[in-house]
């Protein structure tokens, strides 16, 4: 079912759950970048051992454009890409101004990063290939509690869209993934409520049978949407006073932390 397929923040949570799933439904080669050696190995082995022949392993910090750049053009050199998921992220945790830059530049500029080359090697050689960008619920409506993060996330989810139909005459499938509460080490760190909270195989699933059927946004659950949803389309002095009673959403995530 897939050929070729390159995950940023393949080290924990949705892109190593994401790995593993591509591994069992028959991807014929991964290459899976994180920020962690010990944990983007450990998903390595548990993508071998769910079928996939050949896994390939690099550390890179997708803030990083040049780094980036290089990495994918030389795993595209070693079998054409077919399938690129920008999922690499972080979560904020305090807003202080380093915490609120990193956000950015892994959130934001990081799927930029990674999207930008991917389209350049599809359109090189007029391959019809396929860019899924992980954004999150928390990108449909302003959040108070946790602004840097939603505000990203909303960057993304909108740029996303916008790609999807911008590059649709030229063969290349965008799709957005806009996933409520998934485990992963962001969520560990989380203090606040987290309503239908999804494990990450669980999410996978829902991701990839989604990408294989070209959906564009892929959002789930879908009483989080449906929440979110209403939350933005609230008069706006109505959707501030409820999100001033919505909670901190990383009380307890002073540093944050990267996929």
């Amino acid at each position: 079912m897939y050929g070729s397929v390159l995950i940023t923040g393949a080290s924990s949570g949705i892109g190593a759950a994401v790995a593993e799933e591509c591994a069992r439904r028959g991807a014929t080669v991964l290459f899976l970048c994180g920020r962690n050696r010990e944990r983007l190995e450990a998903t390595a082995e548990a993508c071998r051992a769910a079928g996939a022949a050949d896994v390939r392993t690099e550390v890179v910090d997708v803030a990083d454009a040049a780094a980036v750049s290089a990495w994918m053009a030389a795993c595209d050199a070693v079998v054409p890409l077919d399938l690129v998921f920008a999922n690499a992220g972080c979560g904020t945790g305090r807003e202080t101004t380093e915490n609120v830059r990193r956000t950015f530049a892994t959130n934001l500029m990081g799927v930029v990063n990674t999207v930008l080359p991917a389209i350049d090697l599809f359109r090189a050689r007029k391959a019809r290939g396929q860019i899924v960008l992980t954004a999150s619920i928390a990108g449909y409506a302003p959040l108070p509690g946790c602004p840097s993060y939603a505000g990203t996330k909303a960057g993304v989810k909108n740029w996303g869209l916008s790609l999807r139909g911008f590059l649709r005459p030229e063969g290349i499938k965008v799709n957005v993934v806009c996933p409520g509460f998934v485990r992963s080490r962001i969520t560990d760190r989380n203090t606040c409520p987290m309503p239908f909270f999804m494990e990450a195989p669980k999410a996978a699933k829902i991701i990839l049978d989604r990408v294989a059927r070209n959906v564009g946004l892929i959002a789930f659950p879908w009483q989080m949407r449906l929440a979110t949803w209403f939350l933005a389309i609230l008069p706006w002095r109505l959707s501030e006073f409820v999100g001033r009673l919505l909670p901190d959403k990383n009380a307890d995530n002073s540093q944050g932390i990267t996929l």
